[in-house]
């Protein structure tokens, strides 16, 4: 049998990180391109062990199997807000297309203003269409997000502030507990760290989380979206990734918060954080003991602003190709660190195309004619190919078993016999079995 190509592939995934830093501090080794190979190895692959079963569930002894990887367990995920299941343009194709292709974990947008612009007139229907076109595709769909201070709904402003929290809890189980099943991955919170003071943009939830305490703010909602949906996977979600941060996470734990995954906005605008940098936000936010996702990566195609502002909007920030190939380069470099390190359970691109990116910025892996950048194509190498099962051909023995490694993830299985599906969940070692449909 072939080895999966990411061991095939090992000078090639070394060129990529030669260019890692070798820092004095004790985080050198952590970043050594073999040793990053190795983690994505040990963290990333499995040696399973298969037994396929006749559908009527005697060992299917000595036949020739083949196994293929339908699905990284693995998070890589993008904004979906252009997703539009109505749409039959050439466009919209061109983008589900493409979109599909890459990913499999998309972020539906729930700005409460935008979702609701009118009390009780809310904007279910879309978000349903969108939610069931990535369950089609394959897509684990994730709501953003249920609280911010920002795009509020206007017609909160003139309520009182317990009239706010009546509001905004009942707006999380209603959001959380009407998409059970649809949708069971949700941004509780967005941007705690600064909402208590943030004064950019009026509105009364910075009032009301001033009021309460931003650590009371955070049980209350969390406690609505919980009992929404005991199951749901709840993320806190913030671009301070100062060790204060890390300090009130660890607060909100401490409390009972039940956290379960720490959400790390990662945008660049404003230029590369490197190798090093990144590492060290890992690790400073492992320690908390719950999985990391990145929700929110922009790694740009284009020069940088010199005068630069996170509320404005530009319209001569455009794609060159230099800044292509620099954003290449770095999205390589970026997903494989987070990939090698063990915490990390999801990475989230924003936005999937320069047209109508956040800020006018050339932030998109697609151009705005929905053509592929050189950072689409050097994704998609590594997520379905580098890191990829691609191929498993095998003979089973005479109890009906075949071992092979691989990445985790789902599986198809063909045979003479019929079919079968199963799911490589944890690395190290897998012991699973595949029951076969009949053709």
């Amino acid at each position: 049998m072939r080895l999966p190509k990411f061991f095939r592939a090992l000078p090639a995934a070394a060129a990529v990180l030669s260019a890692l830093p070798a820092p004095a501090d004790g985080t050198g080794a952590a970043l050594n391109p073999a040793q990053i190979q190795q983690r994505i190895q040990q963290y990333r692959t499995t040696q399973a062990t298969v037994t396929v079963l006749t559908a009527a569930g005697q060992p299917l002894a000595n036949a020739a199997v083949t196994a293929r990887q339908t699905r990284h367990k693995f998070l890589f995920g993008c904004n979906a807000f252009r997703i539009d299941p109505a749409n039959r343009t050439k466009a919209q194709a061109d983008y589900q297309a493409a979109f599909a292709a890459l990913l499999n974990y998309a972020t539906l947008p729930f700005y409460w203003g935008g979702y609701e612009p009118r009390p009780g007139e809310t904007k279910a229907a879309s978000l349903q269409a969108m939610a069931r076109w990535c369950a089609d595709h394959g897509i684990r769909p994730k709501g953003h997000p249920l609280c911010w201070h920002q795009v509020q709904p206007r017609w909160i402003f003139d309520k009182d502030l317990d009239e706010v929290q009546r509001l905004q809890l009942g707006r999380i189980t209603r959001e959380v507990g009407g998409f059970k099943g649809l949708i069971d991955t949700w941004d509780v919170v967005n941007e705690a760290m600064v909402m208590p003071t943030f004064n950019k943009e009026p509105g009364p939830i910075p009032a009301w989380c001033r009021k309460i305490g931003r650590l009371e703010m955070i049980k209350r909602t969390f406690a609505a979206a919980r009992a929404a949906n005991p199951q749901a996977t709840l993320v806190l979600n913030d671009y301070d990734t100062s060790p204060q941060c890390a300090e009130f996470i660890a607060d909100c734990l401490a409390a009972g918060v039940t956290i379960d995954a720490i959400g790390i906005q990662s945008h660049q605008h404003l230029g590369y954080w490197g190798a090093r940098q990144t590492w060290e936000v890992c690790e400073r936010f492992a320690r908390l003991g719950r999985p990391l996702h990145f929700t929110e990566t922009t790694l740009l195609s284009g020069p940088p602003k010199q005068q630069f502002d996170w509320q404005g909007h530009y319209t001569d920030w455009v794609t060159t190709p230099e800044g292509e190939a620099r954003q290449a380069r770095l999205v390589a470099e970026f997903y494989t660190v987070l990939f090698s390190h063990p915490a990390v359970q999801a990475i989230t691109w924003w936005d999937f195309s320069d047209d109508h990116a956040w800020l006018g910025a050339p932030a998109g892996l697609v151009r705005k004619d929905m053509s592929p950048k050189p950072a689409y194509e050097r994704l998609r190498q590594l997520i379905k190919h580098d890191w990829w099962t691609e191929k498993v051909a095998a003979t089973t023995d005479a109890a009906g078993r075949l071992s092979f490694r691989g990445f985790l993830g789902d599986y198809a299985l063909e045979t003479p016999a019929g079919t079968a599906a199963f799911a490589l969940p944890q690395a190290g070692a897998c012991t699973v079995t595949a029951r076969l449909t009949a053709k």
